[in-house]
């Protein structure tokens, strides 16, 4: 039987992400309880007025208020990195186009160095238009690209280079150096969320994992299909990419568990109600880890 694993989104709608007792205390709880990972969100600004359809809820309007905290993920990591020992340490998702990969090389590897390799990035091309443009990128530009940044990111990475040289479209750097290196020795894994048929190629081509949130059924079936097409096309094994899908804290029990993992799923990423008080927080987290029995 496949061992899973179980990731938790901290409940950014909450607004308590910014809150270093908060979460410092539920990340410590997360690890105690025997939980995989931490999952923290990205947006770099929201926007009180904007045109975008956010694709996870079916009203098109995304749950958090444009003033709502949503702390920069690595640095949020970083700062969980210190207050925990050994519980892995995720993005989810990261915003691509908002970043230069050759920035988010440096400030990525740092935080898997000092976190002695707990750190797994999952990136994808974001939805919010407004966001994207905010932060100097055209749109429509965003996929052609993330598939560079992702380029990017390995060369910079890779310890068999003296120095990186990249020339694309969009970024262009000869005899590069970036150091600290991931710890694992070759990269940091990077997973590509998203729930659209682009998503699932770009995970089968350069993902280490792929993570359709919020699909199901018949069309997480043609994603997943498409996303191991991809890989065999690419003379990649398509059985090493991860498959990270969602459910919820309140919800999830061993038999869900069971029958995600027959769908295909290596972990769960799940989402946590919008919970301001601390102990109550624990107390659902405590009350799922017994669920699914969870051994710190």
């Amino acid at each position: 039987m496949k061992t899973l694993k179980f990731g938790v989104v901290a409940p950014v709608a909450a607004g308590v992400t910014a809150d270093p007792r908060w979460m410092a205390a539920f990340a410590r709880h997360l690890e105690e309880c025997g939980f995989e990972s931490i999952v923290v969100v990205e947006h770099t600004v929201l926007a009180t007025r904007y045109d975008s359809v956010y694709p996870y809820d079916p009203s098109g309007r995304v749950e958090l208020a444009a003033d709502c905290p949503v702390p920069d993920p690595l640095d949020l990591l970083s700062f969980l990195a210190a207050h925990t020992d050994r519980l892995g340490l995720a993005t989810g998702v990261l915003v691509l186009p908002n970043h230069h990969p050759v920035v988010l090389a440096k400030r990525a590897a740092t935080v898997d160095a000092l976190s002695n390799g707990r750190l797994r990035l999952c990136v994808g091309v974001g939805w919010l238009r407004e966001e994207i443009e905010a932060c100097g990128t055209v749109f429509e530009s965003r996929g052609r690209r993330a598939d560079e940044q992702l380029a990017v990111l390995r060369a910079l990475w890779d310890v068999s280079t003296a120095g990186a040289s990249h020339h694309g479209e969009f970024f262009h750097f000869d005899n590069a150096v970036c150091s600290p290196k991931p710890v694992a020795g070759k990269h940091l894994p990077v997973h590509i969320g998203g729930h659209s048929k682009a998503a699932a190629r770009r995970a089968g081509r350069y993902g280490d994992g792929f993570q359709p949130l919020g699909v199901a059924g018949s069309q997480l079936e043609v994603l997943l299909t498409l996303m191991r097409d991809e890989a065999a096309a690419a003379g990649r094994d398509p059985s090493e990419i991860e498959v990270s899908l969602g459910h919820s804290v309140a919800k999830i029990d061993a038999e869900r568990a069971q029958r995600l993992a027959a769908q295909g799923a290596d972990r769960l990423v799940l989402a946590m109600p919008s919970i301001t008080d601390l102990d109550q927080a624990r107390d659902e987290l405590s009350a799922c880890a017994q669920r699914l029995r969870l051994v710190a």
